[in-house]
This record gives structure tokens, C-alpha cells and sequence, in this order.
């Protein structure tokens, strides 16, 4: 095999506002929603801080769900803003209840947001959010949801379940690039962040960008564009419509489903069962008496995909990466085979 030649990623030729505006349309269709989507130019963990610094303000309450470490890391950031959070916390790389969340709000009738991730590609799990969101929209609560890692993996729509506010990326299930992400934003939601105290001039801006690209009839960009990002958002959406969303996380789905198998027939217990589980990972805990990173060294001179989990309770899990072009039935075989041979005396 040839050496790639980076120089051929010189040059690019110019991605003109008018092609952004049509991947923000694109992306709205994606997800299922009318809200204003709104490309960050950078990976999608700046979009996510970029919402905590828009919403939060002293006065404002949030509820935050944490399940992994990018639930954790927002509520940090929207405590640096002064505002309020209450944290509802599963058991250490589990997903929330559906109940734990129910009884929180009833607690919280004040609060603002409910935020949550909806899928964690750290454990491979996966939150309740059909159940969530309802919860949210019974009592008339604003909402936020990191898809970065469930779309194109999970059945998503934004509209249908009443998500206000949602963050994505194309780095993992849509397998396109990971510096550029965007944000889905509802009127309610712009009712919180447009007003006359909220940042601005900042990369946390979203007033900036709506007043930059919205407002401004999206003609042009603010900032400086990024050709080689936006070339290669637009060559991950050409693939995914070709191929169809629905098609995109079915097949997802039945890699997840093949791991699953592939580990009960090596006698290993997958750590989220059917309900609780992601489809972009499928993890597991060494059998006893086997060291996790002597057995990922080995697993990674098979294949470097596989990895151990992050954050509490995830640490000593191993991880098989089934994220978007390796959602692949012959991906998966390959690395219960890899498995199989590495756990041999």
C-alpha cells in the first residue's frame, strides 16, 4: 500500500457560504428537526462548552444528567458561569433511571434545563432518552441533548421528542471528520440564550453566530472557514444520504447485536444488556484473574481499535469500536476472533 501524500490536503479549493447553509439544512434533516442548526468549527466538545457558556448565568438552574465524563464536564462549565446545578447520577458507567430523573424534577420545579448524553461511547451505554425527554416535556422544561455520539447510531428526532437544544458531531456513527460540529437550536431555547447579558465575542458565543449567520441571511461566515472540515462534512452527508438513515443505524444496530453474541459465545458478559446498550461500542469486563491492559496490548497488535473505557467505573473495561464505517458484521467477527485468540492459555 501506498504512503498518503498529506500534500494533496493543500490548497483546497473555497467552501462558499452558500454550500455552508445548505449542510446546516442537510444536518436539520438529519435530526429530524426545524430548529436553527448552527456549524461550530471545531470538535463538537467546544459546541457542548459553547452551550453551557450561552445558557448559564447566576438564577439559572439546570439539572444534569451524568452518566460519563462529558455530563460531568457540563455541569462544570455551567458552574463557571454562576448558575445552579443539580446532578443526577447513575450508578458508575450505568444509565440514569428513568425514575431517578422523574423524582428529580419533581424536586427541581424551578429548574431551567435538563441536559443529557444519549448515548456514551466511554461504556457503551445508553440513556433512557425517549423516557427522559417526555419527563421534560410534561412539565414544560428546557432541554439539551449530546447526540454527538448517537447520531447515525440511534434512531434520533430532534422535533418528535422535544429536544430544544442538540449537539452533534460527524466523528463517530456518520464517520466524517472530527473537527467540525454543530448545534440544533429551538426559538424557546434562543428565548433563553439572546439576551443583552450573554457572551459575546467569544468562540462560546452562540449569540455571536446567530447575529454573525442567522441574522446576517447565513452570506457569509463568521471567522475564517475551514474548506478541509466543511469538504469533508459534505462527503460524510453525500455517504449517509446514499446509503439512508435508517439503513446507517440498522447497521450499527446489528454490530452491536453481533458483538453482543460474538462475547457470550467466548463465555464473557457483555456490561449493558440489550436495553441498557450503546450501538457504537460493545464493552466487557476481563474475566477474572485477567489483566486488562496485558490483554489489550495483545488485542491491539490485532486490531488498534480496541481500547480500554473512560471515566469511573469504565476504566477496566475493554472496549470493541463498531462506530460508523466499522459498524461491519465482518469487522466484528474479526474482532471476536482477535478476542478468542488473546484469551487463549
Amino acid at each position: 500500500m501506498s504512503e498518503f501524500n498529506p500534500a494533496v490536503l493543500l490548497d483546497p479549493p473555497p467552501f462558499p457560504a452558500g454550500r455552508v447553509a445548505g449542510l446546516a439544512d442537510r444536518l436539520a434533516l438529519l435530526m429530524g428537526t426545524s430548529a436553527d442548526v448552527l456549524l461550530v468549527q471545531a470538535e463538537a466538545v467546544v459546541a457542548l462548552e459553547a452551550v453551557a457558556a450561552s445558557l448559564g448565568r447566576p438564577g439559572f438552574k439546570a439539572i444534569n444528567i451524568v452518566t460519563g465524563p462529558y455530563g460531568l464536564w457540563f455541569g462544570r462549565w455551567l458552574r463557571r458561569t454562576g448558575a445552579g446545578v443539580v446532578e443526577v447520577r447513575a450508578e458508575a458507567a450505568r444509565p440514569v433511571s428513568a425514575r431517578a430523573v422523574a423524582a428529580t424534577l419533581d424536586a427541581h420545579p424551578d429548574a431551567n434545563l435538563l441536559a443529557v448524553v444519549h448515548a456514551e461511547s466511554a461504556s457503551g451505554i445508553r440513556n433512557p432518552i425517549e423516557a427522559i425527554l417526555r419527563l421534560a416535556r410534561e412539565r414544560d422544561i428546557l432541554t439539551m441533548v449530546d447526540a454527538v455520539a448517537s447520531l447515525g447510531g440511534h434512531a434520533f428526532a430532534a422535533d418528535a421528542r422535544g429536544a430544544d437544544i442538540v449537539v452533534a458531531g460527524p466523528q463517530k456513527a456518520l464517520a466524517g471528520p472530527a473537527g467540525i460540529s454543530w448545534v440544533s437550536v429551538s426559538k424557546r431555547a434562543w428565548a433563553e440564550i439572546d439576551r443583552p447579558d450573554a457572551p459575546a465575542t467569544s468562540t462560546l458565543s452562540l449569540c455571536d453566530l446567530k447575529r454573525l449567520w442567522l441574522d446576517a441571511g447565513r452570506g457569509a461566515l463568521p471567522g475564517t472557514p475551514a474548506p478541509l472540515e466543511l469538504w469533508a462534512l459534505a462527503a460524510a452527508l453525500d455517504r449517509v444520504e446514499a446509503e439512508g438513515i435508517a439503513r446507517v443505524v440498522h447497521r450499527h444496530a446489528e454490530a452491536a447485536i453481533a458483538a453482543r453474541d460474538g462475547l457470550k459465545a467466548l463465555g464473557l458478559s457483555p456490561w449493558a444488556g440489550p436495553e441498557e446498550a450503546s450501538h457504537l461500542v460493545t464493552a466487557f469486563a476481563p474475566p477474572a484473574g485477567v489483566d486488562p491492559a496485558s490483554l489489550l496490548d495483545r488485542l491491539k497488535a490485532a486490531d488498534p481499535e480496541f481500547s480500554l473505557g473512560i471515566g469511573a467505573g469504565a476504566d477496566r473495561l475493554i472496549r470493541l469500536n463498531h462506530t460508523g464505517r466499522r459498524a461491519d458484521l465482518q469487522v466484528v467477527h474479526g474482532m471476536i476472533a482477535a478476542l478468542a485468540a488473546a484469551l487463549r492459555p
